[in-house]
């Protein structure tokens, strides 16, 4: 073999090798490039993941404070609502109260002594006590004195008891409420009675008449007033 044979069989083989290399250097720029195409992609999506749950986290946010200040406009409403009604209920009350005090005033006298008496007669039941203390206002002394007797008379026939003894209280009552007397304690009529100890009081009083009836007819007022549904 002579050097023009040995120079060609050279050149074929570092041409053989040049391209084995570059197949082999090409190999790997596509190898990188998948790689690299593969990573960004899972950067990419790694990211929209990101964005998206951070989205749906502030979005959840949102919505718990959309739900909190509609659960606070929701329960100011039924506050509001409830004070309108016991404002309506409470305004009921007083204009009852100043009813009350047409059932003791003068002209009425006739009806207010009728009641006086029935008042002191159920008191004179509910304590059943030999000797009581009666107590009334300063205005309505001579009345209860008036009808005094005939009540003793008819708790007696009604308890088949000898009539009681009924000391009328020097300590008074307080008045009817009046312009001068806005914020102090008052009484639109009645009596309270007491055992002689002090013990048993049964206070029977118009006010305290009109609390127990309001307290009792409550539910059947605001279902009059406001109907059954439910704020």
């Amino acid at each position: 073999m002579n050097d023009a044979d040995v120079s060609k069989q050279i050149q074929q083989m570092v041409r053989f090798i040049r391209q084995e290399a570059e197949e082999k250097a090409n190999e790997i720029s596509v190898s990188a490039e998948e790689e690299f195409n593969i990573e960004k992609l899972q950067l990419v999506e790694a990211e929209k993941k990101k964005i998206r749950q951070e989205y749906e986290r502030k979005e959840k946010q949102v919505d718990v404070r959309k739900k909190i200040e509609y659960s606070m406009q929701l329960n100011a409403s039924r506050i509001k609502v409830l004070q309108a009604q016991d404002d309506l209920v409470c305004s009921m009350k007083e204009a009852a109260s100043k009813e009350l005090l047409n059932v003791s005033h003068h002209h009425n006298h006739h009806i207010y002594k009728k009641l006086l008496q029935a008042l002191i007669v159920q008191s004179l039941l509910r304590l059943k006590e030999p000797s009581v203390l009666l107590r009334c206002r300063e205005d309505d002394v001579s009345l209860v004195e008036d009808v005094l007797d005939a009540a003793k008379e008819e708790y007696a026939e009604k308890s088949q008891v000898h009539a009681p003894e009924v000391i009328v209280d020097q300590i008074y009552l307080p008045p009817a409420p009046s312009h001068h007397n806005a914020h102090g304690p008052s009484c639109s009529g009645g009596v309270v009675l007491a055992s002689r100890d002090g013990k048993i009081v049964c206070e029977n009083t118009l006010d305290a008449r009109l609390e127990v009836v309001f307290r009792k007819k409550l539910p059947e007022i605001r279902r009059c007033l406001f109907g059954q549904v439910a704020v």
